[in-house]
């Protein structure tokens, strides 16, 4: 008899041990290193391959003991798959509530006004902690993919500063971009003035695109609307460079010519009355709002002053002396 209380005194000793070792060992750091530790744990992982995933990703981590820290709160069954990292001083118990929470590790990608979709395509495509499914996609099968009514893509993405999960599929980050300038797109358009020369709101967006192009100034991006604008009015010609240098494309080399101008392309508004077919970049929501919201000014044309900003003129005099003193 007292034998047997002796194995239960010791088991209970032990057991306590075992316990207090367990507590202690949750609440210790697991690297106290410069820098955190990425991982990831692929989908379907049960929390002994989480574990071993964790470990050979750089995690100085005991799986099994982890494994049953998971089991023993009744959390192994909750881990959600994704991409992290664990910060300097995080313990077990902060590793497991990270994993069961979905507490994600989050990048982001900058896709600047004034952007054609190429560019945009490129930086996506070179992004390192993007899953890059598109590659090889023709721009049709990519708007295909992310089940966009456009054929043609330019324009039709808000550029912007997007946060994402590590690990995330680039067509995410497409719809996500897509799915944020038709919403500011149809705000806009259900909000127009009626007596804007605008047939569709895709019209309003290829205009966006050209005033966003032509200046860098926030404050004349209005100005610029409304000459566009009173041009399409009258039945003039946009005569605006950037859409030239769009039709262009790879012949484009850093400067216009005469011979340029006067090549005709869909895009060259010096041959063709109109708006061009599509969007020639992506406009941000400044020019967005100048297409809908143009500056009431009777003014048809514009000439850089060399400083950054412009010279308005309302009749071809006025804008041939404005020529004169500021560019020859």
């Amino acid at each position: 008899m007292a034998l047997i209380k002796k194995i239960f005194l010791l088991a209970f000793l032990l057991g306590g041990l075992a316990t207090g070792g367990m507590l202690y060992w949750t609440s210790q750091p697991i690297h106290n290193g410069p820098e955190a530790i990425d991982f990831s744990i692929k989908s379907g992982s049960s929390v002994r391959s989480a574990g071993k995933q964790m470990q050979e990703a750089g995690v100085p981590l005991n799986p099994l003991l982890f494994e049953l820290l998971a089991r023993v709160t009744g959390k192994a069954n909750k881990l959600k798959a994704g991409s992290y990292d664990i910060e300097p001083g995080k313990t077990p118990a902060d590793l497991l509530d990270k994993i069961v929470n979905g507490d994600f590790s989050f990048v982001s990608l900058s896709i600047i006004e004034g952007w054609t979709f190429q560019q945009m395509r490129k930086v996506i495509d070179s992004h390192p902690s993007i899953q890059h499914t598109t590659a090889g996609l023709s721009d049709t099968e990519l708007m295909r993919k992310i089940d966009a009514d456009f054929a043609q893509p330019e324009g039709v993405f808000f550029p912007d500063t997007y946060l994402f999960a590590k690990g995330s599929s680039d067509l995410e980050i497409y719809r996500q971009a897509h799915s944020s300038m038709l919403k500011k797109l149809s705000e806009a358009w259900t909000n127009r003035n009626h007596l804007l020369p605008y047939k569709t709101a895709y019209e309003a967006l290829t205009m966006a695109s050209i005033i966003e192009k032509e200046t860098g100034q926030k404050a004349e991006r209005t100005l610029i609307a409304a000459v566009f604008i009173n041009r399409l009015r009258i039945g003039m010609l946009l005569q605006t460079d950037p859409t030239v240098i769009y039709g262009m494309g790879e012949q484009y080399k850093g400067k216009i010519r005469k011979h340029d101008l006067l090549t005709d392309t869909p895009y060259n508004t010096y041959t063709r009355t109109g708006l061009p077919p599509t969007p020639i970049a992506l406009p941000g929501i400044a020019s967005l709002t100048a297409a809908f919201n143009p500056a009431q000014s009777d003014a048809l044309y514009f000439v850089a002053k060399g400083d950054g900003t412009s010279h308005f003129s309302d009749n071809l005099t006025e804008h041939n002396r404005a020529v004169n003193k500021y560019q020859r």
